[in-house]
């Protein structure tokens, strides 16, 4: 009898110092492209007044911003489902390569907006640069049934790509501050 199926298995935990790594670097990477605007990010949070979105504004914003907006709530939308739902069946599939061109729209639309660095990118891109390389690789780790490095990098994407990149987009003077907060 083999001992490998006698082998109970084992639950392989959280990788904490990563995870708390990962953290580190995008608190410094967002932290330095914030610094300079300090007081006036103060004073902004100081001035916001909840309200529903401002349409008007949003019929003025460039169309790379529209498409990069809306590609990144659709994204964040399917994901949160995606992440719900059970893995490995035919929706999953499905709606997974969705959300992977929808995530390809935004990141390679970031690449044209460099409007809170004016005119060049800012550290903020690095995300996007990040994007490009793991995206790619999560689908072939996918094609090839490494289930756990899929699973790391697709939640590493989800989580830090726009949930905690959400909370950037509401940074006072960006647009989702303004359509919503300013």
């Amino acid at each position: 009898m083999s001992s490998i199926s006698q082998t109970p298995e084992t639950k392989q935990g959280l990788p904490v110092g990563r995870l708390l790594l990962g953290l580190s670097l995008i608190i410094v990477i967002v932290g330095l492209s914030l610094a300079p605007f300090g007081a006036e990010l103060r004073s902004a949070v100081s001035d916001a007044h909840p309200h529903g979105p401002d349409l008007d504004l949003f019929a003025r914003i460039p169309v790379v911003i529209k498409v990069h907006l809306l590609a990144a709530l659709a994204a964040l939308a399917l994901g949160s489902v995606l992440m719900l739902q059970r893995k490995g069946r035919l929706f999953h599939r499905i709606a997974g390569w969705t959300w992977v061109c929808l995530v390809s729209v935004v990141a390679g639309s970031s690449i044209f907006i460099t409007s809170l660095n004016n005119g060049r990118w800012s550290l903020l891109h690095l995300f996007t640069g990040w994007t490009l390389i793991i995206l790619p690789l999560a689908v072939i780790w996918a094609k090839r049934h490494d289930v756990a490095r899929h699973r790391r990098a697709m939640m590493g994407l989800f989580i830090g790509g726009f949930a905690i990149n959400l909370l950037v987009a509401f940074i006072p003077g960006r647009t989702l501050w303004n359509l919503f907060l300013g």
